[in-house]
C-alpha cells in the first residue's frame, strides 16, 4: 500500500477552559460537548460568544478515531494544525501566546503518542511576530513540531507587511514548514447568505496572501522557505495570466516592491490538492508539476475532500506522480524521511 501523507487537516483539544473568564474579554471560541450522550458521544459545538460557529465531532479530537477513519482512505499520516477560527489574531498578544501554548501543547502530545500517523504544524500569535518567533522556537526546538499554520492576514496586514518578515525568516532559518490558510474572509460583510465567504471569499484570501508574498519579495529574500498554500492556492493558479499580464502592463503598480515576474514563483511554492474539480487538478498538474502539490484534504469538515485521495487516483497519471502528489511533496516540504512512517498503516 502507497504511503499518503495529508498535509491540511486539522485538531482541536477535546476540552479547554473558559477563556472568557480567563482572559477577561469576549470573542473566543468555546466547547461545548453533548450533554444528552454524557460528553462522550462524539459531538459538541463551537460557540462565540454564546453563538453556534460550527457544530463538531468526536474525530476533531480523538486520535484514534482519526486514525480509523484513514484505515479506509488508505491514508496512514495526518499533519495536524489547528482549526483557523483559534488564531485569535484580534485578541491582546500575550492572551493569544498562552492559547496558542495550550494547543501547540496539546498537538505536540498527540504527535507523540503517535509519531508514526501524525506530524505537527503550531499555531502562533502573529499579531506579535517577536512573540511568535519565541513559539516557533518553542515548538521547533523544544515541542518537535515540523512548522507552523498562519492565516492568509493577520488583521490589517497581508503578507508582504515587513513586520512579519522576520517570522518568515524564523521559518527559513529553522527548517520550518509553512502552512498557510485562509480566514477572516474578505468581503465578508456583503456575503451573509448563501455560505459565501467560504465559496468565494476563501479562495480570494488565499491568492491574496500568494500575491501578496510574490509582490512584496518575501519569497525572493527567502528563497530556502518552504511555504504550502491551502484549497490548491484558491484563486491564485487560475487568475496567474491576469495576474502576470497585469505585472507586464502596469509595472508601475505591480513591480514596485519585486520585478520578477510572478509566474516564476508558481513552482516555488507548494499546493494542497483540495481543488475538488479533476479538470482543476489536470491544469494545476500542467501548470505547476506533481512535484508542487500534496495530498490534501481539510479533514475533518464537510467542504474539504471526503475521500482522500480519490481524485487523484481517478485522473489516470503515472504512478510516479501519484506517489509523488501522495507523499513525495509531502516530505520534501516537511523535510522529512519516509522511515519515520514506516510503521503507519
Amino acid at each position: 500500500m502507497p504511503l499518503k501523507i495529508d498535509i491540511h487537516t486539522h485538531i482541536l483539544p477535546k476540552d479547554w477552559p473558559d477563556l472568557k473568564q480567563r482572559y477577561g474579554y469576549g470573542g473566543w471560541v468555546q466547547l461545548e460537548h453533548s450533554i444528552a450522550t454524557g460528553g462522550g458521544c462524539g459531538c459538541a459545538k463551537m460557540l462565540k460568544d454564546g453563538k453556534v460557529f460550527r457544530e463538531i465531532e468526536s474525530n476533531c479530537w480523538d486520535p484514534q478515531i482519526r486514525i480509523e477513519e484513514y484505515k479506509s482512505h488508505q491514508t496512514q499520516v495526518q499533519v495536524l494544525s489547528t482549526v483557523p477560527v483559534m488564531f485569535n489574531y484580534w485578541a491582546k498578544p500575550k492572551d493569544t501566546l498562552d492559547l496558542a501554548k495550550r494547543l501547540n501543547d496539546h498537538l505536540a502530545e498527540v504527535v507523540n503518542l503517535y509519531p508514526h500517523h501524525f506530524v505537527g504544524l503550531a499555531t502562533l500569535p502573529m499579531q506579535a511576530p517577536d512573540l511568535a518567533v519565541l513559539e516557533l522556537e518553542r515548538c521547533i526546538k523544544e515541542l518537535g513540531l515540523s512548522g507552523a499554520q498562519i492565516g492568509s492576514h493577520i488583521n490589517q496586514w497581508n503578507l508582504d507587511d515587513e513586520q512579519l518578515f522576520p517570522v518568515f525568516q524564523a521559518c527559513e532559518e529553522l527548517g520550518a514548514a509553512l502552512f498557510i490558510h485562509p480566514w477572516d474572509m474578505m468581503g465578508a460583510d456583503r456575503m451573509k447568505k448563501y455560505w459565501l465567504p467560504w465559496l468565494v471569499s476563501m479562495p480570494a484570501e488565499t491568492s491574496l496572501a500568494i500575491c501578496s508574498m510574490i509582490f512584496g519579495g518575501v519569497l525572493e529574500r527567502l528563497p530556502k522557505l518552504r511555504v504550502a498554500f491551502a484549497h490548491g492556492g484558491g484563486s491564485f493558479p487560475s487568475t496567474l495570466g491576469r495576474i502576470e499580464h497585469g505585472f507586464k502592463v502596469r509595472p508601475d503598480l505591480c513591480a514596485i516592491d519585486n520585478n520578477i515576474n510572478p509566474r516564476h514563483y508558481a513552482k516555488k511554492i507548494y499546493y494542497d490538492s483540495l481543488v475538488h474539480d479533476p479538470l482543476m487538478m489536470r491544469y494545476l498538474l500542467d501548470l505547476v508539476g506533481p512535484e508542487q502539490i500534496a495530498l490534501g484534504s481539510d479533514y475533518p469538515f464537510p467542504l474539504g475532500d471526503l475521500q482522500p485521495g480519490k481524485l487523484i487516483d481517478e485522473l489516470g497519471i503515472s504512478d510516479q506522480a501519484r506517489q509523488r502528489i501522495f507523499h513525495g511533496t509531502a516530505l520534501e516540504w516537511l523535510n522529512l524521511p519516509a522511515s519515520q512512517f514506516a510503521q503507519g498503516g
